[in-house]
């Protein structure tokens, strides 16, 4: 068979394995994986270097499905190259169990590099992906030795550029000049409720070199030819990043469905597939169907690609002899390994008159950042006020790949899928900064760091009602709650600076999800740490800052600037001979990882008159509280006014905590 024939059999091949198993799921996208198995030969079995046996090479490129629901095409392709994706699975798409869901899942699938599905997402994802090569390509790349040169590929679909995160992630990558990225826009003009053109008709492709990418346009997605020459032309430009506007009909080859919304989110139907086979010259009562010749050509490109790895590590092995101590400094942070000593350049604050948390956090970053090279982040344009500059490193720019500040501009939404792509590199511990009521803007993105278990850490100051005067648009009062209950998500509100400090020790060592560190603007008194517990113990998610000398008659609990406010309510409580034990309790999901005898001794079982204190929403204080006992919060919006008139008319006053927690003790 002809080189041209057996490759258009295998992009024909994709397209019916892809219908039969939507088919099969009785769900799914068949249309965008048909109109694309064209693109994926030319990815797969040309373009990208990768290894299917080893999908974590360091040096692979990167592919981001953004248009997630569009997974088949990929999963096909994964199968047929080699990747430990079997029929079986391919056969078992969208069932429970399997390892072939519904829109593709990082850790799940082997060559799948992130999660996608919500639209937009992918595409920011890439940009992070595509700083992280940067800037490891800078810190160790040498002369001779081109050790990080990887690109990153992504397909994205209309609805990705109609949501607003692709266009805040395109502007911050034509202003990086990120070259090493190539996306491929698929306009078929087509999603579910019909042609794009009554929502969405602008032209992209002006739009995209407006943010200052190369473009190009292609008008047909099967001529390889040009598609070939279009991704030669992207390799080259090492300034811009590129997008690519592929047009292409929606389920090709599909004689009543294709360019249509019929094609779109359902499966074809059994008829219809066997249509589909048989116009494309295949056997309409075979499922599943890969000819011998066709399994040959892909598997023998997925070897090929690997021979990349091993002249990589060829590479890398003389690389390590010239230059060790890069070496060692990279295997060290690829190993997920932190290096010995760092924790012992954690600042411990003595007692002063006080400090706002996110003052401490600015000062924690800057004492630790020197040993750790992997960390690096920055603010939505809050720098000054969320204090995350890291003061002896340049900001990264398109001139400076090595800097360690990054300007995402005022893009929550985008800054935090960003930070997931950066995390994804699986070598980089960054962090993004904002004001908590700002983390609303950033729910998607950190939803799905919860999901793919990945290392981000969130700075959000002005973390209450005490931020005073900017009023009730910016005192946040839900969003503690919020951010507590998405599984995985490790949400730490520190009691003052030694708490705080500790909350970077948790957040850098902690490997299972995302971390939020919640911060004061005001100022608070430091804890003084030889007269109560001291402020290691926040790794265990709430501890036992002061006791009582005998039974406690109530335990008061707070989080945050309110942990004072309990402290001077205990000493109160005392002139009245009423024992109270005061419990810091700086994260929830923390604690309920605890053993049961710890967790029992914080809070025993039949000591039941508790107080809770946080001026945030009183939901979910309940499970530590029990019904016996009561939640000084706020449920209802902020106003605007100084911080202390506020506080007191809110309630949060040593004097109001009193009266609560005595009215506890005497109800019966």
């Amino acid at each position: 068979m002809k080189a041209k024939d057996l490759i258009q059999k295998g992009i024909d091949t994709v397209r019916i394995i892809s219908a039969d198993a939507i088919q099969k799921a009785n769900s799914g996208h068949p249309g965008t994986p048909m109109a694309l198995s064209p693109l994926g030969h030319v990815l797969w079995a040309e373009a990208m270097n990768y290894n299917p046996k080893n999908p974590n090479w360091a040096n692979r490129d990167r592919f981001v499905l953004s248009c997630g629901h569009a997974c088949m095409l990929q999963y096909s392709y994964l199968h047929l190259t080699g990747y430990g994706i079997s029929i079986d699975d391919i056969k078992n798409f969208r069932q429970l169990h399997s390892i072939t869901p519904g829109h593709p899942e990082y850790g799940m699938t082997p060559g799948i590099e992130v999660t996608t599905g919500p639209l937009g997402q992918g595409f920011a994802n890439g940009v992070g992906m595509a700083i992280a090569q940067q800037y490891m390509a800078e810190r160790y790349n040498q002369p001779e030795f081109d050790i990080f040169d990887y690109k990153i590929y992504a397909i994205c679909s209309d609805g990705d550029l109609m949501e607003g995160v692709s266009a805040e992630a395109a502007s911050l990558a034509g202003h990086l000049g990120l070259g090493n990225m190539i996306y491929f826009y698929d306009s078929n003009h087509i999603t579910i409720e019909g042609n794009t053109d009554i929502a969405f008709d602008e032209n992209v492709s002006k739009r995209f070199k407006a943010y200052g990418w190369h473009v190009q346009d292609l008008p047909d997605i099967n001529d390889l030819k040009a598609v070939r020459k279009a991704i030669k032309k992207a390799k080259k430009e090492t300034n811009r990043p590129s997008l690519i506007k592929v047009s292409s009909i929606i389920g090709y080859g599909s004689p009543n469905k294709e360019d249509s919304a019929a094609a779109h989110g359902s499966p074809l139907g059994k008829e219809e597939v066997r249509l589909v086979k048989e116009n494309f010259g295949f056997d309409p009562d075979k499922d599943f169907f890969i000819p011998e010749e066709v399994a040959d050509f892909y598997k023998k490109a997925g070897e090929v690609s690997a021979e990349n790895e091993a002249e990589w590590n060829t590479l890398y092995k003389n690389y390590k002899k010239r230059h060790p101590d890069l070496a060692k400094e990279y295997e060290l942070i690829s190993s997920g390994k932190l290096p010995e000593g760092w924790k012992e350049k954690l600042p411990v604050f003595e007692s002063c008159a006080g400090i706002a948390t996110r003052k401490a956090s600015g000062k924690t970053l800057n004492a630790i950042a020197e040993f750790l090279p992997n960390l690096i982040g920055g603010s939505a344009d809050l720098s000054p006020s969320t204090d995350t500059v890291l003061n002896d490193y340049q900001s990264f720019s398109a001139e400076h790949r090595d800097g360690r500040n990054f300007h995402f501009g005022i893009r929550e939404h985008s800054m935090g899928s960003v930070l997931n792509g950066m995390a994804l590199s699986n070598y980089l511990i960054p962090y993004g900064a904002t004001f908590l009521i700002f983390s609303d803007y950033m729910r998607p993105p950190l939803r799905l760091a919860a999901i793919m278990k990945i290392r981000q850490i969130m700075v959000f100051t002005h973390d209450s009602i005490g931020l005073g005067e900017d009023g009730t648009t910016h005192q946040p009062i839900e969003q503690l709650i919020g951010l507590r209950t998405v599984p995985n998500m490790t949400v730490i509100r520190p009691a003052d600076a030694n708490e705080t400090a500790q909350a970077w020790r948790v957040a850098i060592e902690h490997k299972d999800g995302p971390v939020a560190i919640s911060l004061t603007r005001q100022e608070l008194p430091i804890i003084d740490q030889k007269k109560y517990a001291k402020a290691e113990n926040l790794e265990k998610g709430a501890y036992i800052l002061s006791d009582s000398e005998g039974e406690p008659d109530v335990i008061l609990i707070a989080t945050g600037s309110e942990v004072q406010l309990i402290l001077e309510a205990q000493s109160e409580l005392k002139k009245d001979k009423i024992d109270a034990r005061v419990v810091s309790m700086p994260c929830w999901n923390l604690f309920d990882k605890q053993s049961a005898a710890y967790r029992e001794k914080v809070f025993p079982k039949n000591i039941r008159k508790r107080l809770a204190v946080e001026m945030g929403s009183s939901v979910g204080w309940l499970k530590y509280t029990t019904d016996e006992g009561d939640v000084l919060g706020i449920d209802k919006f902020g106003e605007s006014a100084p911080a202390e008139e506020i506080m007191k008319e809110y309630g949060f006053t040593v004097e109001n905590v009193v009266k609560k927690a005595k009215a506890l003790i005497s109800k019966k």
